[in-house]
């Protein structure tokens, strides 16, 4: 193996070196912004940036936005290291990563530690997305409306 190759493999990806300056930038522009226009301008940032995915992320980036809103209006939306996410009191309880800005064969939905989802000494805290059914929807549902609670 080459000095390259060896580098490569501990350093970070292109797409995570690009998403780590989305989020130095998401930060800049949120200090700027300050508290009061935060939710609005971070639904804007949010649909924004769903609205630039591929369209078989774009529609499940849509339909799980539309689900948080649903379930969790107390979330506010934001972007979070370039992806759609939730807040609350300014800390991400979940997010949705599309399949396409990873070079993933699948999206996730993601819950960070801020979401009440603790079931023993065990859960899930992340799910691979190909696509979204009925009663994923549902399941998507109930589980922001426990991560938020």
């Amino acid at each position: 193996m080459t000095a390259q190759k060896a580098k490569s493999a501990v350093g970070f990806t292109d797409e995570e070196r690009a998403a780590m300056k989305e989020h130095a930038q998401e930060l800049k522009t949120a200090a700027r912004r300050g508290s009061r226009a935060a939710k609005a301008d971070g639904e804007a940032d949010v649909l924004e940036k769903i609205a630039a995915m591929a369209d078989s992320d774009r529609v499940m980036a849509e339909r799980i936005h539309a689900i948080v809103k649903a379930n969790a209006p107390d979330l506010s939306p934001k972007t979070w290291y370039g992806m759609p996410a939730y807040a609350k009191a300014g800390k991400v309880v979940c997010f949705f990563q599309s399949a396409e800005k990873f070079k993933a064969r699948y999206a996730t939905l993601g819950f960070n530690d801020t979401a009440n989802l603790d079931d023993g000494t065990m859960w899930p805290t992340a799910f691979a997305l190909t696509t979204l059914t009925a009663a994923d929807e549902k399941r998507i549902g109930e589980l922001v409306k426990r991560a938020a609670g």
